[in-house]
Formats: C-alpha cells, structure tokens, sequence
C-alpha cells in the first residue's frame, strides 16, 4: 500500500481529479479533425460555426463527459460488487446486467420497432435494473438468504440465459442486428448529452449514496456475524448496496453499452494503492474508473484510423491481460 495515511490518499485524490480532467481535455482535443488547445478555447469563447468548432462542441465534449460519467459508475460498480460477492472477478457481467439491458433492447427493437437511441437508454435502463433484481431474488432462495456465492452463480445462471435470449432473437431478425451490434459492442461514439441528462440525476445520487454506504460495506467485509453483533442490519446494507449497483451498472449500460473489464481492474489498481478501506476504494475508483475509459477511448480513435473502434473493444483488449493474471492469481492461491 503506497498511501498510507489521510494527507497522503487525500493528495493522490486531488492529483487524480486533475489527471481525469487532462484527460478530459485531451478527449476533446485529439481525433481525426485536426485540433488544438486554442481552436477548443476559441470554440467556447467565439464559436464561429466552423467544422473543427462544431466538432469540439457537438462531438468530442458530449464523448468525453459521458466517458467520464460511465467510467466513474463502472468503477464504482464493480467495486461494490467485489465487495458485496466477495469474489476478486466480479463486476456489471457477473450479475448479468450486460446481458439484461442488450435482451430489453434487442425485444425492444424486433416487438415494438424502436429505433431511437434516447429511447434504447431508458429500455436498458430498465432492463439492467429488473436483470440485478432478479439476481437478488435468485440469490435469496434457501435457508442461508442471500450469500455471496449464490449470488455469484445466480448472476452467471441469468447472465448466460438473457444471452442466449439475445443471440436467439438476432439470428431471426437481421434488422435488428443490425441497429443493435455497435451498441452491444460498447460505446461512447455519437452520443449526446440529452442521453448523459436522462440518467444523470439518478446516478449523481447513486454516487453519493455510495459514497455515505462505504462505512458499513467495511463492516460487512469483517464477517455477517461481527457486522450483526455491532448492530448492523446486514440484509438492509445488501439490499441498498445492490440497488446502488443497478443505478449505476444499469445507467453506464445504458449510456454506453456493455463496456467490460473496467469495472474488473479498477478497483484492484485502486486497492493497491489506498488499502481496503471502502471510505477511500469507492471515491478513486469513480476517479480510476473516468481516466481508463478516457484513455481507452482515446486510443481507439487511432488504431484504425480513420475508422474509429468501440471503446468496449479496446477495454476488453486492456482488460483481458488482467483478467487472465487475476485468475492465475486466484488459481494459485
């Protein structure tokens, strides 16, 4: 652990809030338009109505800011999750959400031909909130109530069917698969703001519940049995923690598209850096989680340039190393 103390994770806190809006700035400034700093300022101060201007404005800022908003909900995300399943793998596909929002979509496009993208946040939205409810649900059959392996499976159990739902469906409708592919892949490419302003208010909260939540999600990793004898209503603890990650999840999902892996690294990457205290895990995470998906889209702007590449696919290319060291990890422990 590198900070050891509050002054010490209260200055990495700052300087990655600053490395975040760097990146932010770099999101809007680097592409296949060609930009600079002073044609980003200028587009601000005197927009002229030029390419590069309506770029910077109806392009790159929304993308950078909805890149951000997602990365901060995956971190979080996956965080709470690996906390709450005690599982060092777990994040949004574990408990099925990926798999749940693309199933609503996917319904929604082949049954009642919707084709608007503010229209696809909402029905994912939901989708991914219901998919997470049912995984509760699932995980709270039998005499021990919820646990987090039976979480675990029952999340991999749904994940797996609204799965096959889904390829199932588009194998019968090509139309569909053609509207929904690019959004199944993941990404912040073409999106507005009135998509980001749909959701955001129910993520800011979601955040900062979160945020409060982190005290007792300490207590609850010291065992059901010491959080009970310290008075602790562990279930209520459960219960909110996981309508939290629905929020949160469901609305990145929702924005974005199922963007994996970011909410699997993070919060290890944080961790090594601040400990296992969730007060601190959850607030750099969002952080963490901002400056990745930044930084991946960023990069998938010039690897095949000048086609651009989902960011969900450039994170699945950062993320897998990782998932493959984290399982050999685990394998050997």
């Amino acid at each position: 652990m590198i900070l050891q103390n509050r002054k010490m994770r209260v200055t990495g806190l700052i300087l990655s809030i600053i490395f975040l809006l760097i990146c932010i700035g770099l999101s809007i400034v680097l592409g296949y338009t060609d930009t600079s700093i002073k044609t980003a300022i200028n587009a601000f101060q005197s927009f002229d109505g030029s390419n590069e201007h309506l770029v910077i404005q109806n392009v790159r800022l929304p993308r950078a800011l909805i890149g951000a908003v997602v990365g901060a909900c995956l971190g979080i995300a996956g965080a709470m999750m690996q906390a709450l399943t005690k599982n060092p793998l777990a994040s949004p596909d574990i408990l099925g959400v990926n798999a749940g929002a693309g199933f609503f979509i996917v319904v929604a496009i082949m049954i009642f031909s919707v084709n608007s993208l503010q229209a696809f946040t909402w029905i994912a939205f939901v989708g991914a909130a219901l998919t997470v409810v049912a995984v509760y649900l699932l995980g709270s059959i039998g005499k021990e109530g919820l646990t987090p392996i039976k979480m675990t499976l029952a999340g991999a159990a749904i994940a797996a069917f609204f799965s096959s739902l889904t390829q199932g469906l588009l194998v019968l409708d090509e139309t569909a698969l053609d509207q929904v592919l690019y959004w199944l892949a993941g990404s912040v490419q073409g999106r507005k703001l009135e998509v980001l302003y749909g959701v955001l208010p129910y993520i800011a909260v979601a955040i900062i519940v979160s945020f409060i939540l982190a005290g007792k999600i300490n207590i609850l990793n010291m065992g059901e049995d010491v959080a009970r004898s310290l008075g602790q209503r562990t279930v209520a603890v459960k219960l909110t923690a996981g309508i939290l990650i629905a929020i949160l999840a469901g609305g990145a999902v929702a924005i974005a598209g199922p963007i994996s892996f970011v909410g699997i690294i993070i919060p290890h990457i944080v961790r090594a850096f601040v400990g296992h205290d969730y007060r601190w895990i959850f607030p750099y995470s969002a952080v963490a989680g901002g400056i990745l998906l930044l930084i991946a889209d960023i990069a998938a702007r010039y690897v095949i340039m000048p086609e651009e590449i989902p960011v969900g696919v450039m994170t699945a290319f950062i993320g897998t190393p990782f998932f493959i060291y984290l399982a050999r990890k685990g394998a050997k422990a």
